[in-house]
């Protein structure tokens, strides 16, 4: 007993960084979010209302019958709705004074006279108060894990005709109050099944671990339950990436925890320093950050430099001097970014490594330099794609050997720069073309971009635009029954 109280003193802080580990990736989504969120839904809960299944009304008193059947809502009014965050993790949906009209078959028989025809009727006052509770589910991924209703009706009219209207019309209580009862009784597992099926499905189109390209994967599972206040809701996920060839390897968060304090966008999405550095550890890990030129891809102005100064003595000393060139620039150490109100940055260290490589026989290595380069980043979205923009700014080359060599290296600064520019960054800045997606639902994207650089962590305001509606992303991925 003593030692598994022991053990757990031990693990206690462990567990405490674990639950306290700071995102990498950050979203805040705002009132005004909201609001376009509540015009959307609001859209969806009346297609939903219109599709309420009322089961058959059928009595009798005294020696009138009545039986009702398929009704059917015809229309629908919710001018009066609201969406609201509510702390701590809840959103609350409130519509009030909302009118349901509605038709239906009936049959009806009084002593002798027996009527059939269509009953045209109205629920006034229709007053429906949700909450739907946001939780993180056992995968990371943002759930509705429970959901209170209320529904109610407060008057209710039914406008009958044929040959019997003046007969039975003051017995339409019976009808009225049946279905009346009816209906409500309908409304709130319509709005359950909504939401904790149909939109929990729309939910599961949030990317939470996939694979970025060949190299590489991005996990986005959300770090604890959302954060809500009165005007605001916040998700924090782990946004780390992962080589594939290890996907479960973890690096270690030391970053400086993104704070979003604006709230005029709809939307803010903030990444740390780590977000990119595990993505630059990962594919450092997959072993792809090697580019090799040879032949006829290295530059020929490069080339003539490279025979006729530096490596003349060398050459002139070796049976191999008409052999093509081979450059193999390697990246030696994971790249650091480094995110500054001024701008974004990523500072790499590499080899470059040149070889002759005569026909048939072993390659005779030349030189092995090392390089310090650091690249300006811009970062921008598109759509819901992150990408980055890489431009090269300082460059430094330096001999592993000796000073004096290094001292020689130093006529190769320009060319060996220019190298890079116009035939190292196409490559790279390809390979970054795709970029990664920011976790949104299926049919929702970011306009009006603005990004904003803070001491270790970048923000992107933006306003959210649907470019497909719920009920048409829902019935894409609608659970089969």
């Amino acid at each position: 007993m003593a030692a598994g109280g022991c053990l757990l003193l031990l693990l206690l802080p462990l567990l405490v960084t674990a639950l306290h580990s700071p995102p990498g990736c950050k979203i805040r989504i705002t009132s005004k979010g909201l609001d376009l969120v509540k015009q959307e839904g609001l859209r969806f809960v009346e297609q939903e209302l219109q599709n309420i299944t009322v089961s058959d009304l059928h009595g009798n008193e005294g020696q009138f019958q009545y039986n009702i059947s398929q009704v059917k809502v015809t229309d629908l009014q919710m001018a009066y709705s609201d969406l609201n965050f509510q702390p701590q993790q809840h959103l609350v949906f409130n519509i009030n004074n909302a009118s349901i009209s509605l038709r239906f078959r009936r049959q009806l028989l009084y002593w002798f006279f027996y009527d059939i025809g269509s009953i045209n009727a109205s629920a006034d006052g229709v007053h429906i108060y949700t909450v739907l509770q946001l939780a993180k589910d056992e995968a990371g991924r943002l759930k509705i894990s429970n959901m209170t209703c209320n529904a109610s009706i407060a008057r209710m009219h039914a406008g009958f005709s044929g040959t019997l209207r003046k007969v039975y019309e003051f017995l339409s209580t019976f009808i009225v109050t049946g279905m009346r009862f009816l209906l409500s009784q309908q409304i709130c597992p319509s709005l359950e099944h909504a939401s904790l099926v149909l939109l929990n499905s729309l939910l599961d189109t949030v990317p939470v671990r996939n694979y970025v390209d060949e190299h590489i994967g991005i996990d986005y599972s959300l770090l604890r339950d959302p954060s809500i206040t009165t005007d605001t809701l916040e998700l924090n996920f782990k946004g780390m990436f992962f080589p594939r060839v290890r996907e479960d390897q973890e690096l270690e968060n030391h970053a400086v925890e993104p704070v979003i304090k604006e709230t005029e966008r709809m939307v803010y999405v903030a990444f740390s320093e780590y977000f990119f550095d595990s993505a630059m550890h990962s594919y450092f890990q997959a072993g792809v950050l090697t580019i090799e030129l040879q032949g006829e891809k290295v530059p020929k102005d490069l080339e003539v430099l490279l025979r006729a100064t530096f490596f003349g003595t060398i050459f002139m000393l070796s049976p191999s001097v008409d052999a093509p060139l081979r450059l193999v620039l390697q990246v030696s150490a994971p790249p650091r970014c480094i995110i500054k109100p001024s701008g974004t940055s990523v500072s790499v260290s590499a080899f470059l490594n040149i070889s002759l490589v005569p026909p048939d026989r072993p390659p005779v290595q030349l030189s092995s330099m090392a390089m310090e380069t650091k690249l300006s980043a811009k970062v921008f979205l598109q759509g819901k794609a992150l990408r980055v923009q890489l431009d090269l700014r300082r460059f430094r080359i330096y001999s592993k050997q000796s000073a004096l060599e290094s001292l020689a290296l130093f006529s190769l600064q320009a060319p060996l720069k220019t190298l890079l520019q116009l035939t190292i960054m196409p490559i790279i800045n390809e390979r970054t073309k795709k970029g990664v997606q920011i976790p949104l639902p299926e049919g929702m994207d970011f306009t009006r971009e603005v990004v904003t650089n803070h001491a270790g962590f970048l923000t992107v305001g933006a306003d959210l635009h649907f470019s497909k509606g719920l009920r048409e992303v829902i019935e894409k991925y609608r659970p089969v029954p």
